[in-house]
């Protein structure tokens, strides 16, 4: 009974903390704040570096009232806020930074005008807490070259004086390291030697600063990764654990990042990028499948970490109203990604419990992507699903299309399942090798399936199904087609009305016999089929079998995945993932569900099974679940099993 009153609590905690919690979180808010993936909103996919105050508090507001009630906190200013901006200054430029007397960042007056007397981001944070949200800024690791050159006394916010050690005042060319500069913004930043009083007291300053300021996110910036500085992590770790006031803890970027790398900061920060940075390309989606995969099943996803918990970081959403990477103006043009591939980035952000933060330009965000970034399903997997796991028990089988008839106007379930690539189904010659491998299976409710199980020596490969049509086996034999006699129509789903046919009901060249099809069930002999005991599955209209082949079109960013999840109230969350560039028809079994999740006790049972993004309620499914995806799509199916 104690052990379920502290995950009440736990839960408690986060329905809290994604409703927002009050403007100034005290300390002890903050040690159960990261317990669920953080959730707000950047400035860098839709104003790159180049974001003015009044723009920052017009997305802030707007986050208010649209998205903190779907659990959207923070607000977060991304990089160079301290980089005015004018002719000659860029990502990369030298000498265009706004410091102080110690050689510290502070806000570009010109763009943040209530910065001006010292105040620093003070005011913003203000005015973003009224709001009920938290305020966060992007910083870079160590100094700035610009304090390097200008040997800027270092800070000892114990007396408020240039820092003294072994006799002498201490200077930024003192503590900085110019051999380990930031390797993408090489004028900008270099490491400071945290071995040194002085480069302690130097980055301890700026911490404080930001404590000062109201800062409640910090998105710390090339110390991970190919810049990996554990040092200076460590420090700032400890810095922030000091500090009385909570301060959520993030590194980025996350180039070239392994679970092993990141054993070693998890439980130092809150978040951590595991990827370079992610942009509305299908490349950039795809190329997140393995990298969160590794991270699930090194068992990261919700690791301890800085007071609360850590949490692998695939990136800002570059939805809605964007600019372009390394851009000195704002949001002008739409996310390339098309609405599947948006849902796919959401419905892997959240399977995989990544922290979500909207990058497109609230002033300017569309119905579809609000109802996209705020969908209940998706937030509640996000912040209170656990067993995450990419889910490998799938099969893939894409489908030519022909005539005007083909699955994508109905997205249906469909009965296949494990396979480790991706099959492509088509009509070929009856003594072609990949058309060998049918045979009858039983589907246990008196209905059989007609399987396609290549030849392996894997006992655990699995088969591609179709259903045979019952009514035909009923038909009487005085109005059967005798063409059709002794042969049976197969169904692409249990109960629907679309058939496997070998051609257009008319006659077809011999081009177009390579091409199957699925279309409307009738009588026609296109779509009658005859098991033969070579195991072929031949159509007597076209002469051909129907063959699976092996397809590697799309490889690098093809194929299929799955991902798995379990809910706070005992449902099971199954994703699929196309990534070909066809229609594929993606299963899987409710037995290898079963198996996956802890204690595998859904062997001999039945769910209940509804899909998200058509709307669609199976019912009550007991062997296979099944879908047809469509091209970078996804499908998001909630299960409750008895």
């Amino acid at each position: 009974m104690q052990i379920l009153a502290l995950i009440v609590v736990f839960f408690a905690f986060c329905d809290s903390l994604q409703r927002g919690m009050s403007k100034r979180p005290s300390l002890s808010e903050s040690e159960v704040r990261a317990g669920c993936p953080p959730r707000g909103w950047n400035s860098y996919d839709s104003f790159c570096w180049t974001i003015s105050e009044e723009e920052f508090l017009q997305n802030a507001e707007l986050v208010a009232q649209r998205l903190h009630s779907h659990g959207y906190e923070y607000v977060v200013v991304d990089y160079l806020w301290y980089r005015r901006k004018v002719k000659g200054a860029s990502v990369d430029s030298l000498g265009f930074d706004v410091i102080d007397e110690w050689g510290r960042m502070i806000p570009d007056p010109e763009r943040w005008p209530s910065s001006k007397e010292g105040k620093g981001f003070t005011q913003i944070a203000n005015r973003v807490h009224d709001l009920g949200l938290k305020f966060g800024i992007h910083v870079m690791r160590g100094i700035s070259t610009q304090a390097f050159n200008a040997n800027t006394p270092i800070l000892d916010i114990n007396t408020g004086k240039a820092y003294e050690e072994s006799g002498r005042k201490w200077y930024a060319k003192d503590i900085g390291i110019k051999a380990l500069s930031c390797q993408w913004m090489r004028n900008g930043f270099m490491s400071v030697d945290t071995k040194l009083g002085a480069g302690r007291a130097f980055l301890r300053s700026l911490y404080h600063q930001y404590a000062a300021w109201g800062v409640d996110f910090v998105k710390h910036d090339c110390v991970f990764g190919n810049d990996l500085s554990i040092d200076e992590i460590s420090f700032v770790s400890k810095v922030l654990s000091e500090i009385n006031r909570p301060i959520l803890y993030s590194l980025s970027p996350g180039t070239s990042v392994t679970p092993s790398m990141a054993r070693d900061v998890s439980s130092l920060v809150n978040m951590y990028r595991i990827t370079g940075d992610d942009w509305d390309t299908w490349g950039d989606v795809a190329s997140h499948f393995d990298v969160s995969r590794d991270f699930a099943a090194a068992n990261m996803i919700g690791a301890n970490g800085l007071k609360g918990k850590s949490w692998p970081d695939l990136d800002m959403l570059p939805l809605g109203w964007l600019t372009v990477a390394g851009a000195n103006d704002g949001p002008h043009r739409k996310c390339n990604l098309n609405l599947d591939e948006q849902r796919t980035q959401m419905t892997l952000w959240s399977m995989a419990k990544s922290p979500l933060m909207f990058g497109g330009d609230m002033r300017n965000l569309d119905e579809t992507t609000f109802s996209l970034i705020t969908n209940p399903t998706l937030m509640e997997i996000n912040s209170f699903s656990s067993n995450n796991m990419e889910f490998p028990h799938i099969t893939g089988a894409k489908y030519f299309k022909l005539g005007r008839y083909n699955l994508t106007s109905r997205p249906e379930n469909y009965g296949v399942r494990h396979a480790s690539e991706d099959l492509f189904m088509g009509l070929s010659s009856c003594k072609d090798k990949h058309a060998k491998g049918w045979s009858v299976k039983a589907n246990g409710d008196d209905l059989e399936k007609v399987c396609w199980k290549e030849n392996s020596k894997s006992e655990h490969q699995a088969s591609f199904c179709l259903y045979k049509e019952k009514l035909l086996l009923e038909v009487d034999e005085e109005t059967e087609d005798k063409r059709s006699h002794g042969k049976f129509r197969l169904l692409a789903i249990e109960g629907t009305d679309f058939c496997l046919g070998a051609s257009a009901s008319r006659k077809l060249s011999s081009k177009e016999f390579s091409r199957g099809s699925f279309s409307p069930c009738r009588l026609d002999a296109n779509q009658m089929w005859d098991l033969k005991h070579n195991g072929t599955l031949a159509n007597g209209y076209s002469g051909l079998c129907a063959s699976m082949k092996r397809n590697q079109a799309d490889a690098g960013t093809g194929g299929t995945r799955s991902w798995l999840a379990t809910g706070r109230r005992g449902e099971i969350y199954l994703a699929f993932f196309n990534l070909n560039s066809d229609e594929t028809v993606i299963s899987t079994t409710i037995s290898d569900i079963a198996k996956a999740l802890p204690g595998g006790n859904l062997i001999h049972t039945s769910c209940t099974c509804t899909e998200l993004w058509t709307g669609r309620n199976f019912g009550v499914v007991t062997s296979s679940i099944s879908m047809v995806v469509q091209p970078h799509g996804s499908s998001l199916f909630t299960l409750n099993c008895t």
